[in-house]
């Protein structure tokens, strides 16, 4: 359903609409926690490990995708702000074709690297086989994995953050039944995760489509997917940089996952648990990412910028408040939490959960700065500025997070919480950034900036 996001109260859109997105990726994230939680109770360190190292490795690659689709969200948000149907029919047309010619590419392509990329990220040979197996099969579902990224964009260009919580909501009942099937009943191990995790997918898109075809969300015509090439340009102009910007962030986890695995098993348990954890809380940044990119998309498109500084401004409040409780709790909390994802009386178990709560103590200051800049994000991706935020993570990148990690690893080789700090450390440079980038554009525009 198409929702006019440019009027009304400005809280309230940001409310109402990230809501949703929140459930949505609440929903995307809790199947992921679900199968390093469920072959946990099944398998050991070893099979723990190779299911964490795996998922890391295919939450790089799904960020990416959902980064450049952001390229679409945006689009189709100008388009609909604007109140122009046919552009924002063509923008989903050309979305379509763009993105399975995507899909295609990198399903082939990852398909025969699985063995390369296993020991590009020093995988332990404990776990070796496990993330092979389960990252072919991952691999082969990449087309499912892009067709729901392409269709939750669409929606919510259309200003609908309802219905992709809808299809995720049937993917994760899918994908809990599904691990319990292969994992525990079939004692399949990290294959049985990944047939799970990407059956769970392609359930999900085909009950988006079924809702496209019965309610005749956007008209298209054969015409809008050809490719053209001013809307594939805008789409990529948008959606590269942020998908840069995601890519490195997740380049720069997987460095550290390097690290950490050469410290061995247990401290590659943790890390993969806590990373598990952490992509939980980035819950309220990440749809603070998405309410601002589309609700400030409609209303440049509407010609209403300072709704759209409004809309950023609530974002940050709301994220930083939410930061700052997490982290007050982890503190005393973080221990029981990896615990969760590991029997402490297997071996190295409760190795793991020491290691676990010192990184999760670190990690989880993160929230708060992030939550900061993943709303600037929104705003220059609604800008179509998305070129900042590809700046400021890779200097977080190359200037903290990662020589900070490795530093980290070396001076304190038998605790895990400075490379924690780090991380957030990283993200305080991009939020820093972020916002004198903001000032900058702000004094640049601000005489344009006149309507209520």
């Amino acid at each position: 359903m198409e929702r006019n996001l440019t009027t009304g109260s400005v809280f309230k859109n940001v409310v109402l609409f990230s809501l949703p997105y929140l459930l949505s990726y609440f929903l995307q994230t809790l199947y992921g926690m679900a199968d390093l939680f469920i072959i946990g109770q099944f398998e050991g360190v070893a099979s723990t490990t190779a299911v964490s190292i795996g998922s890391q490795v295919m939450h790089m690659l799904t960020v990416m995708i959902v980064g450049l689709a952001m390229g679409a969200t945006v689009s189709i948000g100008h388009a609909t702000g604007a109140g122009d149907r046919r552009l924002a029919a063509r923008d989903v047309g050309n979305t379509a074709t763009l993105f399975m010619a995507v899909s295609v590419v990198l399903t082939i392509a990852l398909v025969v690297l699985v063995q390369p990329i296993v020991s590009i990220i020093s995988t332990p040979q404990e776990a070796a086989g496990g993330t092979a197996a389960y990252l072919t099969v991952c691999f082969m579902g990449i087309p499912f994995i892009t067709a729901y990224n392409i269709l939750s964009s669409i929606f919510r260009g259309l200003g609908d953050s309802k219905s992709p919580m809808y299809f995720i909501a049937v993917a994760c009942a899918a994908n809990i039944g599904l691990d319990y099937l292969f994992m525990g009943a079939f004692h399949m191990g990290p294959l049985g995760a990944a047939l799970g995790t990407t059956i769970s997918q392609a359930i999900s898109v085909a009950a988006a489509l079924a809702v496209i075809i019965k309610k005749k969300i956007i008209v298209l015509e054969k015409g809008d997917f050809r490719p053209c090439r001013p809307i594939i340009g805008k789409i990529l102009s948008i959606g590269v940089p942020i998908a840069l910007q995601d890519g490195l962030i997740q380049v720069s986890f997987m460095l550290i996952t390097i690290i950490v695995n050469r410290r061995g098993l247990n401290d590659a348990a943790a890390v993969g648990i806590v990373e598990k954890v952490i992509s939980f809380l980035f819950l309220v940044p990440s749809s603070m990412l998405s309410t601002v990119s589309a609700l400030g998309a409609q209303n440049i498109g509407a010609g209403k910028p300072k709704r759209a500084v409004q809309t950023l401004r609530y974002a940050i409040l709301i994220a930083v408040g939410f930061g700052l409780c997490a982290s007050a709790v982890v503190q005393f909390t973080a221990e029981s939490i990896v615990s969760l994802f590991t029997d402490p009386a297997a071996a190295g178990g409760t190795d793991v959960i020491r290691l676990g709560g010192q990184y999760l103590k670190g990690y989880i200051w993160d929230c708060v700065f992030a939550g900061i800049h993943f709303s600037f994000s929104g705003y220059f991706c609604a800008c179509g500025r998305s070129g900042l935020s590809f700046l400021h993570n890779i200097l977080a990148v190359a200037l903290v997070r990662v020589p900070g990690a490795y530093f980290a690893s070396q001076l304190f080789p038998s605790t895990l919480l400075p490379m924690g700090l780090v991380t957030a450390a990283g993200s305080l440079l991009s939020a820093i950034i972020c916002g004198a980038a903001f000032a900058v554009i702000q004094r640049k525009y601000r005489p344009a900036q006149t309507e209520a």
